[in-house]
């Protein structure tokens, strides 16, 4: 059964119904690569359409890919695929969480954990190479992920990786996690888990992952990804003006400078100046605590941390000593929406009277992290404290809420900026306490509940992007109609970072625009920002290879934060970096030969398999009114400027319309309803997808 390079040979099928464990071979999937690329094909051919996210019937795959394990540079992904209950349709959707659970799979043997079916009582999952048990959690039901994972290490030992949920997944609420280790989590799926009494799965490996290049070969592939990788989310270029760099960006995470410390280490340890030729300190370039924690966050960080395989470390470690005082571990660790996501339920500002007011910010953003990671309470990309604002400053929270409840809410703590309202609400949440609770079903569901109207919907501040209930993550204001395309083709938030780390790497335009032309034959695929131009050919061509580049990272699996590295900071490549190198990662590690467009086309595959599940999920082929419409106040926004105007992110109605059309051809795709056509479905090896969209009529005429 075993497959030499890269894959693990097998996949692990838990039947919790029965009780039953069984493997399978993973010959069977090879043509969707890992990841993503299996979870799909699990869900087309098992899940019928009409099933709900908490039914019995519905699976949960936790996938990983052949360079999972490999050593390849930023490969510690897990990719989780199920069904999404914030999803007005349930429609298939992902999940992603980093660390070192993926890893940790691989080395056990396996490509993959298929879950089906439900058990009758709280259990977890023990794996430990082939030895595999259904294991009783009675005593980690009700508990938080902290405690959770604490409590199977100590039964697995400290070199054991545990993914779990909190009581927000117990309780199937809409938005909540599938935490692993101290700091990753994957947002949407955790109430799955809790529908299936499965409170965590434990795993432990003592095999290895085998690949196929030589050693020095293998050295040097890696030497060579060292020399062009940059900073978080691959940026190329320094924050600050420095003595090497041509350039520098104000938006930059290369954060790096004389006289920045990570100041709780112990010693304190100075990232200093780090040149592109400094190998070694790739790790101290991105200082996430003062992007994510503030200007005080470095006097509390003891270091940087991460997935594994990566240089990067852009997970903030802190310590703050003030946790103490509202009953919480001082000890801290998330990155980016993990911090702003649960700081911004304090809508009304954070006030922390006394020595430590210029703090207020550190000990909130570190608090609110820590309570909504141990509910496992998931923020839906920032929307569930835009939604808590919303209703509460209009008075809706006031109406729907009963008395009795709404006067037992901590709104005292809120107005005061006291960040004790953090326990208050995410529990109230996580319980699905009262009323209130109801936000952590997701917008699609509280306006049903609520009757909200369009004005929930079109009020820019509220950041609404579909009516299928998920927000803005890099759309308009990214490359106006690149980012918007980008982000309506998901069943809940893109998550794709190819086109952001492009557009946000530092570099001048006019550099941008250069490689931009290199790639798909258009400088016009780039325009200065917020200075946007109608759409054109080449910014479809940019779309469908950012698309299809985040889907074979997600397949792999490679981290989209730092992948493709299309850009370098090195002038002497005139910052060029090498779009090739996961067809060499893969080929290195399988032995397989695959080019660089082969790899692309696998990866196109798959996300077209995404669409006709969509199409078969919705039971409609008519993507473009169906699936892919905004809310609106994206073509309304900034009253006083016209599209295409310098200083505006506003888009176009014509021009939107017109954006679909060339995205959809550009994918193979029935230009007028935007689902896949025959034709191109058989191209993509998808014949038996095809004959079941025409049994259900939902081919395109």
């Amino acid at each position: 059964m075993a497959i030499q390079g890269g894959w693990a040979g097998k996949i692990l099928r838990v039947n919790l119904t029965e009780g039953k464990i069984s493997h399978e071979d993973t010959e069977k999937y090879k043509n969707y690569i890992g990841g993503m690329g299996f979870g799909y094909k699990v869900i087309w051919d098992e899940v019928l359409a009409g099933t709900k996210a908490y039914d019995e019937a519905n699976k949960i795959v936790f996938g990983v890919g052949p360079l999972t394990g490999s050593g390849a540079l930023c490969s510690g992904r897990t990719n989780i695929t199920s069904l999404l209950a914030s999803n007005p349709f349930h429609g298939v959707s992902d999940s992603h969480m980093g660390g070192h659970f993926a890893v940790e799979l691989k080395y056990a043997g396996y490509n993959g954990i298929i879950i089906e079916g439900k058990s009758e009582r709280p259990v977890w999952l023990r794996i430990e190479d082939d030895d595999v048990s259904i294991e009783d959690a009675s005593l980690y039901w009700g508990h938080g992920t902290f405690k959770t994972i604490t409590g199977v290490t100590a039964v697995m030992g400290g070199d054991s990786q545990v993914a779990a949920i909190g009581q927000a997944g117990e309780n199937m609420v809409n938005l909540s996690v599938i935490r692993t280790g101290p700091s990753h989590s994957a947002g949407g799926h955790g109430g799955v888990m809790g529908s299936k009494n499965l409170k965590a799965i434990g795993v432990k490996g003592t095999g290895a992952v085998h690949i196929n290049m030589e050693n020095m070969e293998w050295y040097n592939l890696n030497k060579f990804t060292m020399s062009i990788i940059g900073a978080n989310n691959q940026h190329v270029v320094p924050r600050t003006p420095q003595p090497w760099a041509e350039h520098d960006h104000p938006g930059s995470r290369w954060t790096a400078k004389k006289d920045l410390y990570w100041e709780k280490a112990d010693p304190p340890i100075e990232t200093g100046i780090c040149t592109p030729e400094q190998t070694n300190k790739v790790g101290y370039r991105t200082m996430k605590a003062m992007l994510d924690l503030g200007a005080n966050g470095p006097k509390y960080t003891v270091r940087m941390g991460g997935c594994a395989s990566c240089p990067i470390r852009c997970h903030s470690h802190v310590n703050v000593p003030q946790l103490k005082n509202y009953g919480a571990d001082p000890n801290v660790a998330n990155t980016c929406m993990g911090f702003f996501g649960p700081f911004s339920v304090m809508f009304k500002g954070v006030n922390i009277e006394g020595e430590h007011k210029d703090d207020a910010t550190v000990i909130a953003r570190a608090l609110g992290s820590h309570v909504a990671d141990e509910y496992g309470v998931w923020c839906n990309y920032g929307q569930l404290s835009r939604d808590l604002k919303w209703t509460y400053e209009r008075g809706i929270l006031r109406r729907v809420i009963p008395a009795a409840e709404y006067n037992s809410i901590r709104w005292d703590l809120l107005k005061k900026g006291d960040p004790g309202f953090f326990e208050d609400f995410y529990r109230r949440i996580a319980m699905k306490e009262g009323e209130l609770s109801r936000l952590g079903e997701g917008a699609y569901w509280i306006d049903r509940h609520w009757n909200l109207g369009e004005e929930y919907w079109t009020d820019k501040n509220n950041k609404l992007w579909t009516k299928i209930g998920y927000p803005v993550h890099h759309a308009n204001e990214s490359n106006g109609q690149v980012g918007a395309l980008i982000s309506s083709m998901f069943n809940r938030d893109a998550q794709c970072h190819t086109h952001q780390n492009f557009l946000g790497s530092g570099l001048p335009t006019k550099l941008q625009q250069d490689v931009a032309e290199e790639l798909w034959g258009d400088r016009n695929a780039i325009d200065e920002p917020a200075n946007y131009r109608p759409m054109s050919r080449g910014k479809a061509r940019f779309e469908k290879w950012s698309i299809v580049r985040n889907v074979l990272h997600d397949s792999l699996t490679l981290c989209n934060w730092m992948w493709p590295l299309a850009l370098s900071p090195l002038k002497e490549r005139n910052y060029r970096g090498d779009t090739a190198l996961e067809e060499k990662y893969f080929t290195a590690v399988t032995g397989e030969e695959m080019s660089e467009e082969e790899l692309d086309l696998a990866a196109e595959r798959i996300f077209t398999l995404h669409r006709a599940l969509t199409v078969k999920q919705m039971g409609t082929v008519n993507m473009r009114e169906e699936h892919d419409r905004l809310t609106g106040w994206q073509f309304d926004m900034d009253p006083d400027k016209e599209a295409f105007t310098a200083g505006t992110i506003k888009l176009d109605r014509d021009d939107f319309e017109k954006g679909l059309t060339m995205l959809y051809e550009e994918m193979g795709w029935d230009p007028q309803t935007g689902a896949p056509t025959r034709e191109t479905l058989e191209k993509l090896q998808l014949k038996y997808v095809a004959d079941e969209l025409e049994t259900l009529d939902l081919l395109p005429a």
